[in-house]
């Protein structure tokens, strides 16, 4: 996909607005899946919560991906795109035993993360195929707010807890059939999360019935020029010698699962915005573009950096721009970032946005929500429409006129 496709895309549907290549989506996948091509069993759970919109839901099942969810609506969104329930995994956090009971109700795997809820789900529901998330206190990523393996994380049962994880198990006789793990975003190094699997065969071992394990995701993709990103080749060769090694211990071929997000969908995101203004002050020269950070808060909220270029003039001379929002806070996407010269009206994109972008999107200050378009054989097609005044209103309710205010 070219600048002059994007251009002409943020022409014929408007901005700002979303646009997602999807043989980028499928050469990720494929990549991952050849990389981990000597496993017999693999199965990539595509973890939705980076972007959840049907139709890219659809495009993961065509190629032959299941679900990684965290709702129930999540859970809802997967049955409506046409995935068996046997294809959905849904892994909570903090959520009730109702939820869970819900869910487990309409035929996916469940995944539990706390002793509380596995001894309340175990002794209600003892046959019930169960997979038992664990925090191997490993922070594979870089950053505590995406690294979800470490120590003080709320997520998953501490390995230290394993001893009353495996009396639970005994004393209610539940039906474990998997051990999962997810370390957090932006794995650098490989050899570290290696180590984070020895823990997860480690804790495998006390099971004599599973049937896969679950290592989660957090590759890191790269977000600059020349940036570094997770060797998905050199871990796949790694960690394939390895699970294969413990399957042949552990006496029967189990599958290994990934729940890749951000990997399968950030780079084929590009969010496109028009330029409202340029301000010029004494010190700064600012951008101002259609949006802010209801429609992109990676950049305010994590500090994350998308590459941002100036598509209406993509040869032009390169000036040092702030590029801003219309939100009435600090929405600064770039300081004093290098761009082609920007005048008002033109199309800037902003790159690696396919990944809790839109997912992550909201209505402060009253603002729409941007459309969505899927890029497929050189076509634009609109999977989500721009929001309307309407939307604003559909769930609110004026008080009846016999209320004194």
């Amino acid at each position: 996909m070219q600048s002059k496709d994007l251009v002409q895309l943020a022409e014929q549907f408007g901005s700002p607005i979303y646009v997602y290549d999807a043989d980028k989506i499928k050469s990720q996948y494929n990549r991952l899946t050849n990389a981990f091509s000597k496993v017999e069993k693999l199965r990539i759970n595509y973890a939705m919560k980076a972007l959840s919109n049907v139709a890219i839901l659809q495009l993961l099942k065509e190629m032959g991906s299941g679900l990684d969810t965290v709702s129930i609506q999540e859970v809802q969104l997967g049955l409506h795109a046409g995935y068996e329930p046997e294809k959905i995994f849904y892994t909570p956090n903090g959520v009730s035993l109702e939820e869970i009971e819900e869910v487990n109700a309409m035929g996916v795997q469940i995944n539990i993360d706390n002793l509380s809820i596995l001894e309340q789900f175990g002794a209600k529901h003892p046959n019930v195929p169960v997979c038992i998330r664990i925090n191997p206190h490993v922070m594979a990523g870089g950053n505590t707010n995406i690294s979800v393996g470490h120590i003080d994380s709320k997520f998953g049962i501490s390995i230290h807890q394993l001893p009353h994880l495996v009396r639970i198990v005994e004393n209610t006789k539940m039906n474990i059939v998997g051990i999962h793990m997810h370390t957090g975003s932006d794995i650098l190094d490989i050899e570290v999360f290696l180590y984070a699997a020895e823990i997860l065969f480690d804790a495998a071992r006390n099971f004599k019935d599973l049937e896969f394990l679950d290592f989660g995701s957090g590759f890191k993709v790269p977000y600059k020029k020349d940036d570094i990103e997770t060797d998905i080749e050199e871990l796949g060769k790694k960690l394939s010698k390895r699970f294969n090694a413990f399957c042949t211990e552990y006496g029967k071929e189990l599958t290994l699962i990934f729940e890749p997000g951000k990997f399968l969908v950030s780079e084929a995101g590009h969010f496109l915005a028009k330029v409202n203004v340029i301000k010029q002050t004494t010190s700064t020269v600012f951008a101002g573009i259609d949006s802010g950070f209801n429609h992109l808060i990676r950049p305010m909220l994590y500090g994350s950096q998308h590459h941002i270029d100036n598509i209406s003039n993509p040869k032009g001379k390169e000036r040092f721009y702030s590029v801003v929002g219309y939100i009435c806070e600090t929405d600064t996407f770039a300081n004093n970032r290098r761009i082609a010269e920007i005048k008002e009206g033109d199309i800037l994109s902003f790159k690696n946005a396919g990944a809790y972008c839109y997912s992550m999107a909201s209505n402060y200050n009253s603002r729409y929500k941007p459309a969505e378009v899927l890029w497929i054989q050189g076509q634009g097609h609109l999977i989500r429409a721009h929001e309307t005044f309407e939307d604003l209103l559909k769930n609110q309710i004026s008080l009846p006129s016999e209320v004194t205010l």
